[in-house]
């Protein structure tokens, strides 16, 4: 099935939430979904494969532990605490190349790189072992294969871009990527009481008839 770009970016915001992100972040996971979707690739998936790997119960352990320099890890980075970073950072890419790693679903780094090419105005190339992606924030180029996961991503201001095709204005994530994004999101739903199932029933208790 397809899907509107506010829907997939809706269902991805409350995923990420009951996958255990902070509201922050769930907005930087929904807005990230949703870039890569209209870019043509299928950001549910990523996102649900990212959100599986549960790395949001030990968040603290797979962010950069400092901004200075490379951000080099011996565990995973998650990219949507690493992503913001980037963006938050964007700045120190004129002044050379930033290598962070590994990366967990590095396709989700595209989408923070894109926020960093707006801010400087410039091209932003991501490049890992098999793939180079380059990015002016509205359109994205990719050569060679997207892994799940990177041992070093190396992100560097620069880079050029070839016209692109018009954006995708709807997503059409694999189905059981979308099931995925609708299991964490359903955590953040309220129980049903029986005070919401008697309003929820028209006439509750009441015999009209």
């Amino acid at each position: 099935m397809s899907y509107a770009l506010n829907e997939v970016e809706a269902t991805a915001k409350r995923a990420a939430r009951g996958a255990g992100y902070d509201w922050g972040l769930a907005e930087e996971a929904a807005k990230a979904t949703r870039w890569l979707c209209a870019q043509g690739l299928d950001g549910a998936a990523v996102l649900a494969g990212l959100l599986e790997a549960g790395y949001a119960a030990d968040l603290p352990a797979h962010v950069p532990q400092g901004l200075d320099g490379d951000w080099l890890a011996k565990v995973p980075l998650c990219p949507l605490a690493s992503g913001p970073a980037l963006s938050d950072c964007a700045a120190r890419l004129q002044h050379g190349p930033l290598k962070m790693g590994p990366v967990a679903q590095p396709v989700l780094i595209l989408a923070f790189a894109a926020l960093a090419a707006r801010q400087l105005g410039v091209c932003v190339t991501v490049e890992g072992e098999g793939f180079q992606a380059v990015t002016d924030a509205a359109g994205l180029q990719i050569e060679g294969a997207l892994p799940e996961s990177a041992a070093v991503l190396t992100v560097r201001a620069g880079g050029s871009l070839a016209a692109g095709g018009p954006l995708r204005t709807r997503a059409e994530p694999a189905e059981a990527a979308w099931a995925v994004l609708n299991r964490f999101a359903h955590k953040t739903y309220a129980p049903a009481t029986e005070q919401s199932r008697l309003l929820g029933a028209g006439a509750g208790l009441s015999d009209n008839d």
